[in-house]
C-alpha cells in the first residue's frame, strides 16, 4: 500500500513538473522558413520599402523562434545579389537586368546573423525563365548559348544533360559561397520540369550526343541529375567546408503502386524518382546532401498524399542525413484534426515531427503566412512550440570537433548594470573558431543539465551578457559554452552570481 501511494505521489509530481513547461522543445532543431521572391512580393518596391518588409518578416520570425531563413536569390538564372554571371532579377525592380541600388543578399545575411539566424541562399538550379517573364536581359545566359536550353510549357530550362550547364551552375554557386558569408546553399524541387499535359521534353539531341552508354531515357535523366547534385555538393564544400548544402524535393519519392523494386509510399501523385528524375534517396545514401527537406504540404488524412504516411515514410528512409519537414502553414491551420475537428492540425503535425526518429526540425512555407499569423500559427510557435530556443542539428559528417571553451569568464559592474564577460577561445582553423555562445541559467539547487533547452537564456555572438540584477540575494549558476560554425558545443564554464 505504501509503495502504491509513493508511486502515485511520484507520478503526480511528474505531472506537475511537466505541466510547468509542457511545450519544452528539443535543444537541437532546425526551425526554418522560406522567403521567396518568385511570387513577386518585392517586385517594384524601393530599397526602403523592401527592407522595411523584410525587417518586419525577420522580426516576427525571430520572435517565433525561427533559426534558419531560406532566402530565394536566384529564381530564373537571375540574381538578388551582385552576380558576376547573371542579371539582376526582375523580381526586384520589375525589369530583369536593372540595378536596384543595393544588394539584398548581403543585407539579409547581416540582418539574419544579427538576429541569431542562419541564412541559406536558395537557388533554382535549372529553371532559366518562368512563365510570367516576357523579357530577358541581354546579359541573360540564354543569349550566350541558346542551344544549351530546353523550352517546355512556357519555361526555359538549362538542359541537365549538358555537362557545361552543370559546371556553369556550380560556378554560380561558387561565386555566391565564396563572396558571401552564407551558412548554407539550398536548392528546391525543380530538376527536370514538372510534367504538363501534351508537353514533351525535347532532349533527343542531347541524349544521342551524351547518353554515356545508358539505354533507358529515364535512367539517363536521373544519371544527369545525380551527376549534378554530386558536383554541386562537392563544389560547395570545396569552397567553404562549413557551408551546408540542402535539398527540398517534392514530397513523394515514388508511389508504391507504380511498382519497381525501389522504396515507395502508399500515395498517388507526382513522383520525384519517376517524373522529375530526382533520386533523392540515392543522394542521401551517397552523402551528397547535408540535410533534406521534403515538401510535405498535404494534410493528415489526405486521400492521395496523407501527411502522416509520408512523414513516417521519410523518417524510415533518410536516416543518413537530418530530415527537415517542409510544412505548409495555410493548409495546416485550415485542415481539421482528424480526431478532434474543433482544432486544426498544427498540434498533431508537431507531435509527429517531434516523436518520430530522424526528424530534426521543420521549414515553413512560407514566411509571409507566419507573419500574418494565419490560424494563430505564429502565436502558437512563440508561446508553445518554440517557447524555448534551439541550436542547429549536429552534422558530424561535416565536422564533429567542438571549439575550446570560453576563457576568462568574470563578473563586472558597468555604468548600466551587472555583466558577465568572457574571452573567445583560441582556434587554429576557421572550423574550430567560436562564432556564438550559449548562456544557461540555473537556480540554486538545480541540477546542471545542459541537455535541456529550458535553461538556455541566450544564444549570442557577443562575449558578454547583461545580468538581470535585482537585490543581490538570490544565488544562480550561469554556464557559458562556445559554438563553432556547425554549432558543435564546447565544454562548459560555470560562474556563480547573486542577483
Amino acid at each position: 500500500m505504501k509503495k502504491s501511494l509513493l508511486f502515485l505521489l511520484l507520478f503526480v509530481l511528474h505531472l506537475v513538473v511537466y505541466a510547468q513547461n509542457p511545450f519544452e522543445g528539443p535543444k537541437r532543431e532546425m526551425r526554418g522558413a522560406w522567403i521567396q521572391c518568385v511570387n513577386g512580393q518585392f517586385q517594384g518596391m524601393s530599397r526602403e520599402q523592401m527592407q522595411a518588409n523584410l525587417t518586419r518578416q525577420l522580426d516576427v520570425l525571430q520572435a517565433c523562434g525561427i533559426n534558419v531563413v531560406m532566402f530565394q536569390v536566384r529564381a530564373e538564372a537571375d540574381a538578388l545579389y551582385q552576380s558576376n554571371y547573371e542579371p539582376w532579377s526582375k523580381f526586384l525592380t520589375g525589369r530583369q537586368g536593372q540595378y536596384p541600388g543595393w544588394d539584398p543578399l548581403a543585407w539579409m545575411i547581416d540582418q539574419c546573423h544579427y538576429r541569431g539566424m542562419e541564412l541559406h541562399a536558395w537557388i533554382n538550379p535549372f529553371r532559366a525563365k518562368t512563365k510570367g517573364t516576357k523579357e530577358l536581359a541581354t546579359t541573360h545566359p540564354y543569349f550566350k548559348n541558346p542551344d544549351r536550353f530546353l523550352r517546355y510549357d512556357g519555361l526555359l530550362l538549362f538542359d541537365p544533360g549538358i555537362m557545361e550547364n552543370q559546371r556553369y551552375i556550380c560556378d554560380v554557386a561558387t561565386d555566391i559561397v565564396r563572396r558571401y558569408d552564407v551558412d548554407g546553399l539550398h536548392i528546391d524541387d525543380y530538376f527536370y520540369p514538372y510534367p504538363a499535359p501534351g508537353q514533351v521534353i525535347l532532349d533527343d539531341a542531347t541524349y544521342l550526343a551524351n547518353r554515356n552508354g545508358i539505354q533507358d531515357r529515364a535512367e539517363w535523366r536521373r544519371f544527369n541529375v545525380n551527376t549534378f547534385v554530386k558536383m554541386l555538393y562537392n563544389t560547395v564544400h570545396s569552397v567553404k567546408p562549413w557551408v551546408k548544402f540542402g535539398v527540398s524535393p517534392f514530397g513523394i519519392y515514388h508511389n508504391l503502386s507504380a511498382g519497381s523494386n525501389i522504396p515507395g509510399s502508399e500515395t498517388r501523385g507526382l513522383q520525384n524518382y519517376d517524373d522529375l528524375y530526382a533520386d533523392v534517396l540515392y543522394w542521401v545514401n551517397q552523402g551528397w546532401v547535408d540535410y533534406v527537406v521534403p515538401q510535405l504540404y498535404w494534410e493528415i488524412g489526405h486521400k492521395s498524399a496523407d501527411y502522416e504516411r509520408l512523414i513516417r515514410w521519410w523518417s524510415r528512409h533518410t536516416n543518413g542525413r537530418p530530415l527537415i519537414i517542409g510544412q505548409d502553414v495555410e493548409r495546416t491551420v485550415r485542415a481539421r484534426d482528424v480526431n478532434n475537428p474543433t482544432v486544426n492540425q498544427m498540434a498533431a503535425k508537431f507531435e509527429l515531427q517531434r516523436n518520430l526518429p530522424n526528424v530534426a526540425g521543420s521549414c515553413l512555407w512560407y514566411s509571409a503566412a507566419v507573419v500574418r499569423n494565419e490560424g494563430n500559427f505564429a502565436y502558437e510557435l512563440q508561446n508553445n512550440y518554440h517557447l524555448t530556443p534551439a541550436l542547429q542539428p549536429l552534422m558530424p559528417f561535416i565536422d564533429n570537433k567542438a571549439p575550446k571553451k570560453p576563457r576568462k569568464v568574470k563578473k563586472l559592474w558597468m555604468p548600466d548594470g551587472y555583466y558577465l564577460f568572457w574571452t573567445a577561445p583560441k582556434a587554429k582553423t576557421e572550423m574550430d573558431d567560436a562564432k556564438r555562445y550559449v548562456v544557461y541559467c540555473f537556480e540554486k539547487g538545480q541540477k546542471i543539465d545542459l541537455n535541456s533547452s529550458t535553461h538556455i537564456i541566450a544564444i549570442t555572438d557577443q562575449t558578454m551578457y547583461k545580468l538581470p540584477y535585482q537585490f543581490g540575494k538570490e544565488k544562480y549558476t550561469y554556464v557559458i559554452t562556445a559554438l563553432d560554425r556547425l554549432q558543435n558545443e564546447s565544454k562548459p564554464v560555470k560562474v556563480k552570481v547573486k542577483l
